[in-house]
């Protein structure tokens, strides 16, 4: 069984660190992608503070699709290259968004959402798989920390895949 830890941290790296440990744990011997998606998500969604929404849109091959996630109800379909995910998606770099309203494009699915961080998630073969979407109703709640450390869970979250 797994147990959420939850704790006090001194600094948001630590507090990344021990998230990487437990996805791994979470994740170790799954390899169904909705099944570890729904948990990671839970995961996340749980162990952060100040987030209203994270989770996966996942690429059919034409657009981006809204996987498992927590939080409101989402938009479906992201077109390549619109709004912040599709512009993760299409670029395939990070795209840390300080203030939602002064990114050109913005596609607001919730309105309570002020900063958001997308990390594309491509597999080892080089192809996309999607991208990782977290909200939070705070204006520049996530910096290069936090990219770092969402890069570091999506790298166990697609790596887990292939293993």
């Amino acid at each position: 069984m797994f147990e959420l830890k939850t704790q006090a941290y001194a600094d948001k790296r630590a507090h990344y660190a021990d998230l990487v440990q437990q996805a791994r744990g979470l994740l170790a011997g799954e390899r169904d992608l909705i099944a570890n998606a729904a948990n990671f998500s839970a995961l996340v969604f749980h162990s952060l503070p100040g987030l209203n929404w994270c989770g996966f849109y996942l690429y059919d091959g034409n657009e981006l699709v809204v996987g498992p996630f927590q939080g409101r109800p989402a938009c479906i379909r992201i077109a390549l290259g619109k709004g912040v995910c599709g512009t993760a998606a299409q670029t395939r770099q990070t795209q840390v968004v300080r203030d939602v309203n002064a990114f050109d494009g913005h596609i607001a699915c919730d309105a309570a959402s002020q900063s958001e961080i997308v990390v594309p998630l491509v597999k080892a073969d080089g192809s996309l798989l999607g991208v990782w979407d977290v909200d939070s109703p705070h204006v520049a709640r996530f910096d290069e920390e936090d990219r770092a450390g969402m890069e570091a869970l999506c790298a166990v979250f697609v790596g887990n895949l292939s293993a």
